[in-house]
This record gives C-alpha cells, structure tokens and sequence, in this order.
C-alpha cells in the first residue's frame, strides 16, 4: 500500500472514531484520551494528523455540513412549490437526512445550538455552503409569491440574502435571547420569523377582517391618543 493510500486510510479511520464520539457524546464530555482508547487509536498517529479536539470536532462539523449540504441538493424541490411551502420542503428534506442519521444529527445540534465559544468562526466558516444554500431556497419561495409592484426581484434578493445573513441572530433575540434546544425548535421558530418576514406583520387595509381588531389606546377617529 501506498503511503498516501495509508494516509488516506488513517484520516478515514480517525474521522470515523471521531464521529462516533462526538455523535454519542456532548463536546465536553469528549477528549482525544477518549476517541484513542476507545477505538484503539494510539495518541502518536493521532496527534501526526489533527492537533487536538478542537480540530477533531471541525472535522466532524465540516463532514456533517457537507454531507447535508449535498443530501439537500440531491432532493430539489417539486414544482409547484410556492411561498412558505418551499421552506417546508428543505426542513421537510433535512428531516429526513437526520433521521437516519442520529450521530450526524448530536454533532450538528452541538455545533449549532450548544457552540463551544472558541469555535464560534470557525463553525460559521464551515456552514457557509448551507447558508447559501438556505438564500437559494428562500429564492425560491420569493419566486412563488407575488411580489408587491414597487419592488423589483433584485432587491427583494437582496433582501432575503439580508436576512439570511442575520437570521442566527433573529433566532436568538425572537427565543428570548436564548439558543433553540434541537432542531424542532430551531424549525419552528424559523417558521414564524420567515412567516412575518416574508407577508409582514401588518393586515392590508382591504384584508378581510381589517381593523376589526383596534390597538389598545387607538382613536376611533384614527387621531393618536392625546397623549403620545
């Protein structure tokens, strides 16, 4: 055997204890002293591929990324597929990638929703490719509604790359300043943030029922109240 097949093969075996590991595990209940002895690993091979845990769970966190990322892009949305649906449809498909798949589902709740602070940037790196991902999608479901006149799709685009960009923020703000436990309540909190940006929070004028419900402190004349 070669030695770049030898090399290619330790990597795998490495890669594979890891994800046991840290797919069983939370990140700090796992060590490099637990992935080698566990998996009769010795410490010296080990340490000539990866530094340490760290980049061990990067490995891990990348493998996941991109194995999802791919899993999505295999299962492309059926048309019709309009508005929300579409959203639907990727939770729908990453539904059914982690559910076969209870390791890689530990590690990508770890790394999204449990993230150790000292790899917060390098984590965000590596989801870039589902980020862009998400903005297609959202794309997407932009292209099954029917945009209000005065914008163009260009800058409804723009828009939903924006809030694509903030979304792990809005998340959190919208949860109370609190990360989302699992994916379920990471879905569903994603859900009504995409609801509210994508048909507002207001109900138009001419909406069936419009007005029937009056703010506290609101003027039958329509005047603000005195004082304000």
């Amino acid at each position: 055997m070669k030695q770049a097949e030898r090399q290619e093969r330790s990597r795998s075996e490495i890669l594979r204890a890891a994800m046991e590991e840290f797919g069983t595990h939370a990140y700090e209940e796992v060590s490099v002293e637990s992935i080698c002895s566990a998996h009769g690993i010795s410490k010296g091979m080990m340490y000539h591929y990866y530094s340490g845990k760290e980049t061990l769970f990067l490995l891990c966190v990348g493998h996941v990324f991109e194995s999802l990322c791919a899993f999505v892009r295999a299962h492309p949305m059926q048309s019709p597929c309009t508005g929300l649906d579409s959203v639907y449809a990727l939770f729908s498909v990453r539904e059914a990638y982690f559910r076969s798949r209870p390791k890689e589902k530990n590690v990508f709740e770890e790394a999204m929703f449990r993230t150790p602070r000292a790899l917060e940037g390098e984590i965000d790196r590596l989801r870039e490719p589902l980020r862009a991902l998400n903005v297609e999608r959202l794309q997407q479901a932009a292209r099954g509604l029917r945009l209000r006149r005065s914008l163009t799709a260009e800058q409804v685009t723009r828009y939903l790359e924006s809030v694509e960009h903030a979304f792990w923020t809005l998340i959190r703000q919208y949860n109370q300043g609190k990360r989302p436990q699992d994916l379920r309540q990471m879905e569903e909190i994603s859900m009504q943030i995409l609801d509210m940006a994508l048909f507002g929070v207001i109900e138009p004028p001419d909406a069936p029922g419009a007005g029937t419900q009056a703010s506290s402190g609101a003027c039958q004349d329509g005047n603000p109240p005195a004082d304000l």
